[in-house]
């Protein structure tokens, strides 16, 4: 089973959608030929304003997006799915310094693969994706059987049956698994939950020493709550924690 961003785990049988955004004919016929024979369904565009189209008739549950893609870049691409989607976004590109992958994750791509690649490693990096989000969609699931009741924290209010977050009324958008993490971090103010718990709980991977994604997860989660960023504090060599009311 694999989730859909909007309706929840798909129904076994169905199939796992793909939008891939690349300009390079060839390299896009070579993935998504790839992708297909994996068994997902594959929409295609190559250019930033296809792009933003078919997301919106077909609700991909996955984006693989290339940076340089004409009409709009895959920067702008991104920002604009993030104004309305949660969807997963694996972005790839020609630029390998590390000041470009820092952009692409602040912005909200879930992950980052440079060019030339492997087609086994592009299926690695697609199937791992899906998994983290499988288990996040999992956890507030599970989370919500339990206890439905909206928490609250300071001005910030999280309320799971409504998959939503605000700060002062007004709604902050989250991808799945920034929602999931400070979902997380809300139930259990003050615990210190270490990378590789939340690696292993949240995206279901092992954790191996210098793996920055529970970093750049966190990094975005504070900069959208804005002011209330600073309730996450670091416990330095060890991970993360939210700091209860009144310290």
């Amino acid at each position: 089973r694999v989730f859909n961003h909007q309706e929840g785990f798909l129904q076994m049988g169905e199939k796992t959608t793909i939008l891939l955004v690349e300009d390079e004919t060839s390299l896009a016929q070579v993935i998504a030929q790839e992708l297909e024979q994996q068994g997902y369904q594959v929409w295609r565009a190559g250019d930033g304003l296809t792009a933003l189209r078919l997301h919106e008739r077909h609700q991909p549950d996955l984006v693989i997006l290339d940076w340089m893609i004409p009409a709009l870049d895959g920067l702008d691409v991104l920002r604009r799915l993030r104004q309305v989607s949660p969807v997963p976004v694996l972005m790839l590109t020609a630029r390998a310094n590390e000041a470009n992958r820092v952009i692409g994750l602040e912005l909200g791509a879930d992950d980052y693969l440079t060019k030339p690649f492997s087609m086994r490693e592009l299926v690695a990096r697609v199937r791992a994706l899906l998994r983290r989000m499988e288990r996040v969609q999992q956890i507030v699931s599970e989370d919500r059987g339990k206890n439905k009741i909206p928490l609250t924290y300071y001005n910030l209010s999280l309320d799971p049956s409504q998959y939503q977050v605000t700060v002062d009324g007004e709604p902050i958008e989250l991808t799945r698994l920034e929602f999931g993490l400070l979902y997380l971090l809300l139930r259990n103010p003050g615990r210190v939950f270490s990378r590789a718990y939340l690696l292993e709980t949240v995206w279901d991977e092992a954790y191996v020493g210098g793996d920055r994604s529970v970093d750049n997860a966190m990094l975005r989660l504070r900069k959208k709550l804005g002011a209330l960023g600073d309730i996450i504090e670091t416990v330095w060599g060890v991970g993360y924690r939210l700091r209860k009311v009144g310290e």
